[in-house]
């Protein structure tokens, strides 16, 4: 598997065009016990309009290069090429490269009031992350 930062380079085009029967997918996909899921499994499971929508959405998908697809019989099974934590930051990344001009001021504020209006919880998570992270990187230096 290639590295987070090279995916999320290699994606900054595809990522705002995901739909929403796409995010659907990749939700089910990284929230299956099974390591790949054909289209036939992917739609009994999602009980969408037809299988011929379940089965373009994976191809696109697969072009997008957000998912991996093996031929197996007659039919490609298909699993995620990234993990929903690796897509995520490319979809944040690509946003801030977007949006941010000069300070990161904007929108690290913008990030904290988003964490702070879900719950006090979620805010003395970021807290914690950010400390994990600090202490990671000091142990990185030695």
């Amino acid at each position: 598997m290639t590295s987070p930062d090279s995916n999320s380079r290699a994606l900054s085009n595809t990522l705002p065009n995901l739909g929403e029967l796409e995010l659907s997918i990749l939700n089910l996909l990284w929230d299956s016990q099974q390591s790949a899921l054909s289209a036939k499994e992917v739609f009994s499971l999602l009980e969408t309009s037809s299988l011929n929508t379940v089965q373009s959405a994976l191809e696109r998908l697969f072009r997008k290069s957000l998912l991996t697809r093996t031929k197996h019989r007659h039919a490609y099974l298909y699993s995620p090429q990234l993990r929903r934590h690796e897509l995520t930051s490319a979809i944040i990344g690509s946003v801030i490269e977007r949006l941010q001009v000069g300070s990161l001021e904007p929108v690290l504020n913008s990030f904290v009031d988003f964490a702070e209006g879900i719950d006090d919880y979620t805010l003395t998570r970021l807290e914690t992350m950010i400390q994990e992270r600090r202490k990671a990187r000091l142990g990185d230096d030695d």
